[in-house]
C-alpha cells in the first residue's frame, strides 16, 4: 500500500504544478515536452546497467514504451482541446471513468485477479464517487458532436494504462533492471511525439519557445517521472492485484486532490462533490480490507 500513498501524493504534486502552469500561463504543450524531457534524463540517471541501443532495440517490452509515451502526449492533447469545447468537468470524467478500461482487461488477462461481489460493490462505488466529485451539480451537459473527443479521451487514456499494466504483469522478470529503462524509453517517445505536434503547431501559429515553459516543465518532469516508477512498483505488489491498484490510485487523488484544492487554491466543493468523496472513501475502505 505504500506505494501506493507515494503515488497518490505525486500525483496530488503534479496536480499543484500543472494549476501553476494555467497560473503563469505556460504552454501546455510546451511544458509538458520539457517534461518528458526531464523524465526521461531522470531515468537515464536511474538506469543500473550501460545504455545499449542495441539491447533496447532486442527488448520485447520496446513497443509497450513506445505506444503509451506516444498516446501520453496524444491523450493530453485531446484532453485539453475537449476542456476547452466541452468544459472541465465533461473531459475529466471521461478521464477518469476510463480506469474501466485496464481493469476489465486485468479481469480477462490474468488469471490471480479475482473479481468478488464486494470488489464489484467496490468498483461501483468507485464509479459513482468519480463521477460526483468530478461534476459540479451532478449532471453532464455537452454538445454532442465532440462525443466523439469524450470517447477518444476515455479510450485513449485507458489503453495507455491497460498497456502499461501489462507491461507491470508481463515482464516483471526484468523489471528490476530494465524498468529505467523502460521508462526512458516511454519518455522518449513522449517527447518526440510533442514536438512533432509542437513543429507543427507552430508552423501554423507561428509559436515561440517560452523560458517559462522549461522551469515549470522541469519542475512537473521530476515528480511526475517518480510517480509513474512507485505505480509501477504498486501493480507488481504480489499483495495487491493490478485492478484494485487502479481505483485505488483514482479514488485516492480524487479524495487527496479535492481537500487540497478547497485548502490551497480555495475551491468550492459542493454537497455533490462531498457525497462523491465519502462514496470514494467507502471504496477505498472495502478494496483495502
Amino acid at each position: 500500500m505504500i506505494n501506493i500513498i507515494y503515488t497518490i501524493l505525486l500525483f496530488n504534486i503534479l496536480i499543484i504544478a500543472f494549476k501553476m502552469f494555467e497560473r503563469y500561463k505556460v504552454d501546455n504543450l510546451q511544458g509538458l515536452i520539457v517534461n518528458y524531457l526531464t523524465a526521461a534524463g531522470c531515468s537515464y540517471f536511474f538506469l543500473e546497467q550501460d545504455f545499449s541501443l542495441n539491447h533496447l532495440l532486442n527488448s520485447e517490452w520496446k513497443y509497450h514504451a513506445m505506444i503509451i509515451g506516444t498516446l501520453f502526449i496524444i491523450v493530453f492533447n485531446f484532453y485539453a482541446f475537449g476542456t476547452q469545447k466541452l468544459g472541465i468537468s465533461v473531459t475529466t470524467v471521461s478521464n477518469k471513468m476510463s480506469l474501466i478500461i485496464p481493469v476489465c482487461a486485468a479481469l480477462i488477462l490474468y488469471p490471480n485477479e479475482e473479481f468478488t461481489s464486494l470488489k464489484g460493490i467496490g468498483f461501483f462505488l468507485a464509479l459513482i464517487g468519480i463521477y460526483l466529485s468530478s461534476t459540479k451539480k451532478g449532471k453532464l451537459s455537452f454538445n454532442k458532436k465532440y462525443l466523439w473527443l469524450i470517447i477518444l479521451v476515455f479510450v485513449g487514456q485507458g489503453i495507455s494504462d491497460a498497456i502499461f499494466n501489462d507491461f507491470a504483469q508481463s515482464f516483471k522478470e526484468v523489471l528490476e533492471k530494465e524498468s529505467y529503462l523502460f521508462f526512458m524509453t516511454l519518455f522518449f517517445f513522449a517527447s518526440i511525439s510533442g514536438i512533432l505536434i509542437l513543429s507543427g503547431k507552430s508552423i501554423i501559429s507561428n509559436n515561440t519557445l517560452q523560458l517559462k515553459s522549461l522551469f515549470w516543465g522541469i519542475i512537473f518532469g521530476i515528480p511526475n517521472f517518480f510517480s509513474l516508477v512507485f505505480f509501477l512498483k504498486a501493480l507488481n505488489d504480489p499483495e495487491l492485484s493490478s485492478s484494485i491498484v487502479f481505483p485505488l490510485v483514482s479514488m485516492g487523488v480524487i479524495v487527496s486532490s479535492s481537500i487540497i484544492g478547497m485548502i490551497l487554491f480555495k475551491e468550492k466543493i459542493s454537497k455533490n462533490n462531498w457525497i462523491g468523496i465519502l462514496l470514494s472513501i467507502c471504496a477505498i475502505y472495502i478494496f483495502s480490507i
